[in-house]
């Protein structure tokens, strides 16, 4: 099986489930480019946050609706693919730190994003949990640790946002971006391109841009977990680059 790439998308409003715009387009595209689809998905999203990192073996796991006051037809919406007992299992072996939950579906971090990369709900999906009160060096390293599952037909998926500070957002009545937001962005991509990734497990240290622009660390982590993935032959490419407002939907391939 060939290695498979890691892909981190920003995800940004839930109703990318079911927009149409130049961001879901790139999403059907990447869908398209897969010669040989992987043998399932594991992802990593900002919405399911825990103490203790957890990957999900529920067999048929549901779509999560965790979200209010958005259409009704956001709310029909059900990504019904299959879970991946087994490959869970694995990643729970490869990593003793891991623990195992048998009831956990997909939240919107995921189900919004593969409803465009792969419409068929046919490739098993599973969801890795994000330890919460762990510092951003110990997601790194956890990531390094789950390189092998990538040859082994396992796609990994991050999906979070590099910016992200929903306050800022509903103070503001246009998409205008925020200089702050803008100069954070470029900072992180400066930042990929360099390969200096200590740089962004430390991205506190850039002061009233890093402050506002990640408030709280749940949407940042998803993207240091697919850089802990990157080996050091891997081409980084960035597939989708935008800033709105307060919110980066700067998106990126590793591999």
């Amino acid at each position: 099986m060939t290695k498979q790439p890691v892909y981190f998308f920003g995800h940004g409003s839930p109703m990318i489930g079911i927009e149409e715009n130049s961001f879901t387009h790139i999403l059907i595209e990447i869908g398209k480019s897969f010669i040989e689809n992987p043998k399932a998905i594991m992802m990593i999203s900002a919405h399911w946050l825990t103490r203790g990192t957890f990957a999900a073996t529920t067999p048929n796991p549901e779509t999560i609706h965790d979200f209010g006051g958005f259409p009704e037809e956001l709310y029909r919406i059900k990504y019904p693919a299959p879970g991946s007992p087994e490959f869970a299992r694995e990643v729970i072996n490869l990593v003793p730190d891991i623990l195992e939950n048998d009831k956990r579906g997909l939240d919107h971090g995921c189900w919004t994003i593969l409803n465009h990369i792969f419409p068929n709900a046919d490739i098993p999906v599973f969801q890795l949990s994000i330890d919460y009160y762990k510092p951003m060096q110990y997601h790194f390293d956890l990531a390094k640790k789950l390189k092998p599952m990538r040859g082994k037909g396992l796609l990994i998926i991050g999906s979070g946002n590099i910016v992200h500070n929903l306050n800022q957002w509903f103070n503001r009545n246009n998409d205008n971006p925020y200089s702050w937001a803008l100069e954070f962005d470029e900072w992180v991509k400066g930042k990929i391109i360099g390969r200096d990734f200590q740089s962004l497990i430390d991205y506190e240290k850039q002061g009233d841009a890093a402050r506002m622009s990640v408030p709280t660390v749940d949407h940042f982590v998803p993207l240091i977990y697919c850089l802990g993935l990157a080996d050091e032959s891997d081409g980084i490419e960035f597939v989708y680059e935008g800033v709105e407002s307060s919110l980066s939907m700067r998106s990126l391939r590793i591999g």
